[in-house]
């Protein structure tokens, strides 16, 4: 586990069944039939809470699915952390439902005594690669995105996005550079619909972009190359092969992933 997890929750429950419910959650049969590792480890605490812990990119958005699901199932509180952005966001779970909390993590996660790896460097914000997730979503208008949400059960409310018309299509964005699943739920709710949803860091080290229609997704770019993918994989994206001629061509300026 590197130095900065990018999500985490905070359960209640055996480590080992926490483990076979999220591995049930995020990983597919093909996943488990191809020997694909797990993209998260459980970090057992000192009292009822365990951590579960991720710095895989592709599966920043994970954290609310899964923590919405062990809600279900959990007498106790759920806790969600997604620390891939500025600010970071907690969330509180029961019954399937969230509530957005005004906490730090580091001090939520050992109240519950299960502090998060690194924690006691936090304030060392250099060595953070903070990553943002934006989409296009071509077959959509910027006024009709938000009843598809709304009506699909979207967990984040309609201010949270920022929805813009452009001669590409809908951006997608928001102002904590978190969309949560706008992009998969807006191309599985319109069946002509197709979304980039990209994930990139500051410098676009880091750069994964998606393509999304019907809720699946049909094809991953990632710079550099991802060793092990999740779904099927292409050399480009319209055309393009670079991370900042892909965003020129998707319409979506650089400049964005840089915002502090």
């Amino acid at each position: 586990m590197s130095r900065w997890p990018l999500w985490a929750i905070l359960a209640p429950g055996e480590p080992a069944w926490l483990e076979r419910r999220a591995r049930t959650i995020v990983m597919t049969e093909e996943d488990e039939e191809d020997g694909k590792e797990q993209p998260f480890e459980v970090i057992v605490g000192s009292g009822r809470y365990q951590a579960i812990v991720s710095t895989e990119a592709s599966y920043v958005g994970a954290e609310m699915q899964i923590a919405e699901a062990l809600s279900l199932e959990c007498d106790e509180t759920v806790y969600s952390i997604e620390r891939a952005n500025d600010p970071w966001a907690v969330m509180s779970w029961r019954n399937g439902a969230l509530e957005v909390l005004e906490v730090g993590p580091e001090g939520l996660a050992r109240s519950l005594g299960c502090p998060l790896p690194g924690s006691e460097k936090t304030s060392d914000r250099a060595a953070r690669k903070p990553l943002r997730h934006v989409a296009l979503v071509e077959g959509v208008r910027a006024q009709e995105a938000p009843r598809v949400l709304e009506e699909a059960g979207d967990p984040l409310p309609p201010e949270h996005y920022r929805f813009e018309d452009t001669p590409r299509g809908l951006r997608v964005s928001s102002g904590t550079g978190n969309i949560g699943f706008a992009d998969i739920t807006l191309s599985e709710q319109l069946p002509n619909a197709t979304a980039y949803g990209v994930i990139a860091s500051p410098s676009l080290d880091v750069f994964i972009v998606y393509m999304l229609q019907g809720g699946e997704c049909i094809g991953q770019f990632a710079h550099p190359p991802d060793g092990f993918p999740s779904f099927p994989v292409v050399n480009d994206i319209k055309g393009e092969r670079s991370p900042e001629r892909i965003l020129a061509a998707l319409g979506i300026p650089a400049e964005w992933f840089r915002e502090e």
